[in-house]
């Protein structure tokens, strides 16, 4: 695993754990605010470690800068 992945996991896990504590001290309001930004952040974790490099950094400059390499020739 990576740095990067590991440094993932510990925020996740940090904030699932802080939610967890608030539910179980009785603040089920905070908890109700943060579910939309805990499903988020899943999502977002989930999308980061399936999908990998965007294509815009993996084709090159060409594809960040607008232009049709391929069509010109």
């Amino acid at each position: 695993m990576s740095s990067k992945q590991v440094l993932t996991v510990i925020v996740v896990v940090s904030v699932f754990s802080w939610s967890a504590v608030m539910a179980a001290l009785g603040q089920l309001t905070a908890v109700a605010a943060l579910v939309p930004s805990l499903g988020l952040l899943v999502q977002q974790v989930v999308h980061a470690s399936a999908c990998g490099r965007p294509e815009s950094t993996a084709a090159g400059a060409g594809a960040v800068a607008g232009t049709d390499e391929g069509a010109a020739r």
